[in-house]
């Protein structure tokens, strides 16, 4: 029995109340894949913020290493 065939028999026993929340759920499962599919990965990227201090990209090896510490920049 394929997965389409196995949910409709769920969905047949359910109530008229049952049968609107699951539409809900699958409006908003459609609604979050068609969010997602539109989603660009560096789109995102280009959305992350990171709090450290001024000289933290152009130190960064530093500061990896411990010879600089994020700490102390940071107070």
């Amino acid at each position: 029995m394929s997965t389409k065939e196995r949910l409709l028999q769920e969905i047949e026993q359910l109530d008229d109340e049952e049968l609107e929340a699951l539409f809900a759920l699958v409006q908003q499962f459609l609604a979050e894949k068609e969010h997602s599919a539109g989603d660009d990965f560096l789109l995102r990227l280009g959305d992350i913020q990171i709090d450290g201090p001024e000289d933290f990209s152009e130190n960064i090896d530093l500061y990896l290493s411990g010879e600089k510490s994020i700490d102390a920049h940071l107070h």
